[in-house]
């Protein structure tokens, strides 16, 4: 338990460095003087203000998620330990905020092949996450696992969300089937404790039942329980996971902008999409953080894409969020990002030290263009490329940060996390807008349950019945 000893976690610590988005770097037109933090005293202090005053309240629940779980952490950590004697496999049913989460760290804190590994090696369950609908997926599932030695976790604070219920009505069907009475034995529900259809269901069935807090949306709920289950099923220390949210969200109190990374973000992409950067590409320089990308994907365009702000005003808030990986992407995309608009800020990530090494070995001394690479490794390789494309970025006046993990753990993840969900709240105060909602997902959720019949719906019918058709000559 390192996550105990401060010292430790002071080392730690994630590391902001925000220099190639200054003008120094980057050039006058593109980047920023100091003036940024002068100039934005007021909406810098408000957006901090705003956030603290409404922590813990309405959708701010996340906020304390890593102060008043402990009773819940050690009840998943029986479970999980339960699930791990009994079960081969242990299938997420979610998506959104109920998927992404738990790939992400999944991805992050495992080894990278684990559901590939033998049993004894890996010393847990195969993890998959069910976060589509597409059909020959739901048959590809059935076709790797034994459903009698699997265990489902079935995600949705509604219990309506139509994805997951599909899948739960599928997957219930089966164990019945297989298992008569035996099938709740066989799923988990992760949910509302006071609303919606899945507690209703988990009751009837007599289901093993979490609770997703009132004040936690699904983009933020990684560390309550619908992340932290599936993680410590495969191991993950769930309770270092949270160890680094609690020692980021202290940091996150400073009012400080410059002593404050999830302000300082906020303040430079809030600035960033006023100076016309209105694409923010994150690109992690290490495979264990594939997925954060994708995570943090939803948490921004989810959070801040928003039509009106708090007056009712139209403003069409938002920066659209793009996934890379480096080193990849330098093959594909770091070509437009370099020569083409100057509409985006990228955010690497960065890992200082990898949890394995390999050495590139000697070879072809009679090619100086390939054996100038040996007796070096990958890890140098990596890191270099890193550098090149932050040096590549910097030179062409593309604005970049970068953010250092000293390595990959359940602390330093913890950690961005928070990071970013912090981030994105005070984002969110900046641009006067009500952060936590999503009308834009509704509209398409609700035509839907429309085009099923499902009742209530039938005005929404109606409307779209009377909607323009298509017209053939616009098929090619």
């Amino acid at each position: 338990m390192n996550y105990k000893n401060l010292k430790w976690r002071k080392n730690m610590a994630l590391k902001l460095d925000y220099n190639n988005m200054m003008a120094e770097y980057v050039g006058a037109e593109q980047g920023f003087t100091n003036d940024l933090f002068a100039s934005n005293t007021k909406l810098v202090k408000n957006a901090f203000n705003t956030v603290k005053e409404n922590r813990g309240k309405g959708m701010m629940g996340w906020t304390e998620l890593p102060y008043n779980q402990n009773e819940i952490v050690e009840d998943i950590i029986a479970t999980a330990k339960d699930i791990k004697k009994k079960f081969d496999n242990f299938v997420v049913l979610g998506i959104g905020g109920s998927a992404l989460g738990p790939i992400a760290v999944f991805q992050a804190l495992c080894h990278l092949r684990h559901n590939e590994l033998p049993k004894k090696v890996r010393k847990a369950p195969k993890l998959y996450v069910e976060d589509n609908v597409d059909p020959e997926r739901m048959n590809a599932l059935l076709d790797v696992i034994d459903v009698e030695k699997t265990m489902f976790n079935v995600v949705t604070k509604s219990g309506s969300t139509s994805e997951t219920m599909s899948q739960y009505l599928i997957i219930m069907d089966i164990l019945k089937k297989k298992l008569g009475d035996k099938a709740k034995d066989h799923m988990i529900a992760t949910t509302s404790m006071s609303k919606g259809n899945l507690i209703k269901i988990a009751k009837e069935e007599n289901l093993k039942t979490f609770y997703i807090p009132d004040g936690v949306g699904g983009r933020f709920s990684e560390l309550c329980p619908v992340g932290l289950l599936p993680a410590a099923v495969v191991g993950i220390d769930i309770k270092e996971l949270l160890a680094g949210a609690k020692f980021m969200d202290k940091i996150c109190m400073n009012p400080s902008v410059k002593k404050n990374p999830a302000l300082l973000l906020a303040l430079l992409q809030y600035e960033s999409m006023k100076n016309g950067k209105n694409i923010g590409v994150m690109m992690p320089y290490a495979d264990s953080l594939k997925y954060i990308a994708d995570w943090y994907c939803q948490l921004w365009a989810e959070s801040l894409g928003k039509a009106v702000d708090n007056e009712g005003n139209y403003v069409y808030a938002g920066q659209t969020p793009v996934k890379a990986l480096g080193v990849t992407d330098q093959h594909s995309q770091v070509q437009l990002y370099r020569e083409g608009p100057f509409d985006k800020v990228i955010t690497i990530l960065a890992v200082e030290n990898f949890r394995s090494s390999v050495e590139i070995s000697q070879g072809l001394p009679h090619i100086p263009d390939v054996n100038f690479l040996c007796g070096h490794t990958m890890n140098e390789l990596i890191n270099t490329e890193r550098e090149a494309t932050e040096y590549a970025l910097t030179t062409a006046n593309r604005p970049n940060h970068t953010i250092y993990l000293n390595e990959v753990n359940a602390f330093t993840i913890g950690q961005l996390l928070f990071m970013f969900e912090m981030q994105t709240a005070f984002a969110g105060a900046m641009l006067n807008i009500d952060t936590f909602n999503q009308p834009g997902v509704e509209g398409g959720k609700n035509a839907t349950y429309a085009l099923f019949g499902r009742k209530g719906y039938e005005k929404t019918k109606e409307e779209m019945d009377n909607s323009p058709k298509k017209n053939e000559k616009y098929f090619c």
